[in-house]
């Protein structure tokens, strides 16, 4: 069946463009070698989550600025086949739908819903939750409610980890607007207050946190689905639900160190992640996914 849109109009008004300019920034404090940064990347990427403030800080070396702005991508996006063509058109193109979805969800609720913005950035960049480099993978700055994306970067992870395809793409773009959603709701605020009071729980919480936006990633799919703006076969469900449970800490460790250590896990399991994408895309209600109790 392939993707399908509702319509090919790309809104770029939402997106900051930093690719560019700036350079890398260090990891830790002198940076990695090539075996540490391989485990890091595994450990830390593809759907990586809410940035919890605390643990970005600026560790030297050049960060982007504001870069080219976005007048190029918006002229690019608005191409005939530029969507499935471009992975950033593309990239940009499920955010407007998943800003389109959940405005009308919020609606319905008789609430607001405010956009989360979206960053494209190439090995660094500063946010307000610090400095970052693509390493940390796709992920969401609650202070700034963005989320950041190093494309180049997306790809060479869906390449390692077999998380093929574009709807892959979707999954990890709908995961990161899911803790836009934690954002919104109260929840993220809630959890870091947990994490600190009670540290012993912080990993506990941290799994619970990851696997809810799992879970709003797959009310959104089937949402999205229901009413046209991005519909999908089987096939690309598929490519979701492989993505979820590519980067399970379970799997992850398995290829990392050789042994599996749930309590030391902040993601959770490749067929917890399988589960709640698939709960919250059976259901298409958010009061599915209470990943707490």
């Amino acid at each position: 069946m392939g993707i399908k849109f509702d319509d090919q109009s790309v809104d770029v008004s939402g997106v900051s463009d930093r690719r560019g300019r700036g350079g890398p920034i260090a990891i830790g404090g002198g940076g990695v070698g090539v075996v540490g940064l391989l485990i890091y990347v595994l450990v830390s990427v593809l759907g990586g989550g809410s940035v919890d403030p605390t643990q970005l800080v600026p560790q030297g070396g050049p960060v982007q600025g504001e870069g080219p702005g976005t007048g190029d991508l918006a002229s690019r996006c608005n191409t005939d086949g530029a969507i499935q063509q471009y992975d950033d058109c593309f990239l940009v193109k499920v955010y407007n739908e998943i800003n389109e979805v959940w405005t009308d969800e919020f609606n319905r609720a008789g609430n607001t819903y405010e956009e989360p913005g979206l960053t494209f950035f190439t090995q660094g960049v500063q946010t307000g939750c610090g400095a970052a480099s693509s390493q940390v993978g796709p992920f969401y700055c609650p202070p700034d409610q963005g989320i950041y994306i190093d494309i180049g970067f997306l790809e060479q992870l869906q390449q390692q980890f077999g998380a093929d395809g574009r709807y892959a793409q979707a999954y990890i773009m709908a995961h990161e607007a899911g803790h836009h959603l934690q954002t919104l709701f109260g929840t993220e605020r809630k959890v870091r207050a947990a994490q600190q009071s009670d540290p012993g729980q912080a990993n506990q919480l941290s799994v619970a946190m990851e696997l809810q936006a799992d879970c709003y990633a797959g009310v959104w799919s089937r949402l999205a689905d229901d009413r046209g703006n991005v519909s999908v076969g089987e096939a690309e469900l598929d490519q979701a639900i492989g993505a979820a449970e590519a980067v399970g800490d379970d799997r992850i460790q398995a290829k990392t160190q050789g042994r599996v250590d749930p309590e030391s896990w902040t993601h959770g399991s490749a067929e917890q992640r399988r589960t709640w994408f698939l709960t919250g895309r059976r259901s298409g209600n958010v009061n599915s996914c209470d990943t707490f109790r």
